[in-house]
């Protein structure tokens, strides 16, 4: 699918229902049409949709930053940095701390939850996995969730209770966006839902797997 069908579905989905990760990928495929205003727009819908969409914010400063919009991206970066720590949204936390620095404005002071093993990690099983959305010892998935090359980079990356909260989150995408997966279009809405709540992209899955070769 390339950028313009991307941008034509995501429109859709945003208008049929919409809510902050509609929004949020609508505002990743403007990005990638350069089209960065417009993303801009898309990111911010997003974050009114959703406040905890830490990732959300993340991409909206460095797109605010790329519009020399440096006084609003500070604020929106300020904002969601707090959002991910508050959150235990490792990644978006570390990604947005480097973007303030960079800025030369302080990192906020933040109530941190507390970053204690899960039972289920201690109680596993399965062995255990730092996961990468939570920066959390959790329990291993038994198996890769799913076939190829992303179900192997979720199953190497991501811990069971991280994976539970994305299948209760990824129920709400195929419920509110009527997702059908007899087609493959629909499939492919679906797995861009979950890349982008699991904070990777499609390149770093691939960068992987040539890793493992």
């Amino acid at each position: 699918m390339d950028t313009d069908q991307r941008i034509a579905q995501w429109e859709k989905m945003a208008a049929e229902a919409p809510d902050g990760m509609a929004y949020f990928s609508l505002g990743n495929a403007y990005r990638d049409a350069d089209r960065l205003a417009d993303a801009a727009t898309a990111f911010q819908k997003a974050v009114q949709l959703d406040p905890g969409l830490s990732r959300a914010y993340q991409l909206l400063g460095q797109v605010l930053l790329k519009l020399d919009r440096k006084d609003e991206a500070g604020k929106v970066l300020t904002t969601g940095y707090k959002t991910a720590a508050e959150k235990g949204d490792v990644m978006p936390e570390r990604a947005m701390a480097t973007l303030l620095q960079n800025l030369g404005q302080p990192l906020p002071e933040v109530t941190r939850p507390k970053r204690e093993t899960p039972a289920s990690a201690a109680a596993s099983t399965t062995g255990t996995v730092t996961d990468r959305r939570t920066g959390l010892t959790q329990a291993k998935l038994p198996d890769p969730p799913m076939k190829g090359k992303i179900g192997k980079f979720i199953y190497d990356h991501y811990g069971a209770d991280t994976w539970r909260e994305w299948i209760g989150q990824g129920t709400k995408v195929i419920n509110e966006l009527r997702l059908d997966f007899s087609n493959e279009q629909h499939q492919q809405v679906y797995e861009q839902h979950m890349l982008e709540w699991l904070g990777v992209s499609m390149e770093e899955v691939s960068a992987y797997e040539k890793s493992q070769a």
